[in-house]
């Protein structure tokens, strides 16, 4: 398996202990862990043994230092992170949500260095030697006019280098505002359309389909939390139909019956021959995890990808339903982990895989 790249912001994440609301906390103690999408899928790349890269841009601080050693410390290759004077270290906060509240992130990111960094501060041919993949989000080209220059630039490059390339559009309306003369989704249709011409996995949520590309599936309803499930392959259909260089979309399933209990599956679609395949499955039909004591959610869309990435490298674009079934299984694991990265193994995602999720001690 060649080296993975993954290209993006990481930043802070502060959280109050346990499900304590922030006014309850503060003043008081929140714990600091790191966290960012494309930070998130290389740690969960690295988990399950993949040679992994991690390419950003932090100020030239201790606490960056921190997180840098992070990342190391999960065998994340970090030599390509650009240091600088500029900039700052991006933060953000999460309210763990219970039942019917809902978790609540505030964003603290503007001025980040990776936001005033450009493409050429970067050693894009030293990066992609030796790599076989790329993968970046909707989320740093969301951050600034260069951060959206910077993406597009390595999805160019990866593909003149041969390289895999893909996207998870998690569209983010807080963050798409470096433009004022268009809306959040106006700006990010606009970026992220430049952007997947050069794409050849895409991943995306029912949310992200509407917001970005306006596909819309069937009946869903996000606040509902109902999914009309047998139209995702015709919304796979039109993202095809409207970017033809696209082989493969994904798309995490989640019905959100509260903010503890959620049901958790994917579909996967392949362009070649148009067929659709769903995880998990219980008599050849799609039977979703259910999810009815939540840890933490966030980052189990990263978990999603990482596993996703992992199988069609592992088993070949011949056996899609095997690489599915892993990143189903791993982005439900991702669920009882506390923080965005998914401290599970290979062999921990295979046993879930295998159908052994009764959570009995292993002795």
């Amino acid at each position: 398996m060649k080296k993975i790249v993954t290209f993006g912001e990481i930043m802070a994440r502060l959280t109050p202990h346990g499900f304590l609301r922030l006014r309850q906390a503060l003043p008081g103690t929140l714990e600091v862990t790191f966290a960012g999408a494309e930070a998130n899928v290389a740690a969960s790349l690295a988990m399950f043994g993949a040679k992994t890269s991690f390419v950003s841009a932090l100020p030239d601080n201790p606490i960056a230092d921190a997180c840098i050693a992070t990342l190391k410390g999960l065998g994340i290759d970090t030599s390509y992170i650009v240091r600088s004077d500029k900039g700052r270290l991006g933060l953000y906060f999460l309210e763990t949500g219970a039942n019917q509240r809902p978790s609540l992130v505030i964003y603290d990111r503007d001025g980040s260095t990776i936001s005033m960094t450009s493409k050429d501060a970067y050693n894009w041919k030293e990066i992609f030697k030796d790599a076989g993949w790329l993968h970046i989000s909707g989320i740093t080209p969301a951050l600034s006019r260069i951060a959206a220059e910077c993406v597009l630039h390595s999805t160019k490059l990866a593909k003149a280098h041969g390289l895999i390339v893909s996207c998870d559009l998690n569209f983010r309306k807080k963050l798409w505002k470096w433009d004022a003369s268009l809306s959040p989704n106006e700006l990010a249709q606009k970026t992220m359309r430049e952007i997947i011409p050069f794409i050849d996995v895409m991943i995306a949520n029912e949310e992200d389909c509407e917001d970005v590309l306006s596909i819309k599936a069937g009946k869903t309803s996000v606040e509902d939390g109902k999914l009309d499930v047998e139209r995702y392959p015709e919304v796979a259909q039109e993202v095809v139909r409207q970017f033809p260089n696209i082989k493969i979309v994904a798309t995490t399933l989640r019905e959100s019956i509260s903010a503890s209990h959620n049901n958790w599956g994917a579909m996967l679609y392949v362009a070649e021959n148009k067929k659709a395949f769903f995880a998990p499955t219980s008599n050849n039909r799609y039977t979703p995890y259910e999810i009815k004591n939540i840890v933490d959610r966030v980052g189990g869309g990263d978990s999603f990808s990482a596993g996703l990435i992992f199988g069609l490298l592992e088993w070949g674009f011949e056996q899609p339903q095997k690489a599915l079934n892993f990143a189903a299984a791993a982005s439900c694991l991702a669920h009882s982990i506390v923080g965005d990265f998914n401290y599970v193994s290979r062999k921990e995602v295979e046993s879930l895989m295998s159908g052994k999720g009764t959570g009995r001690v292993v002795r």
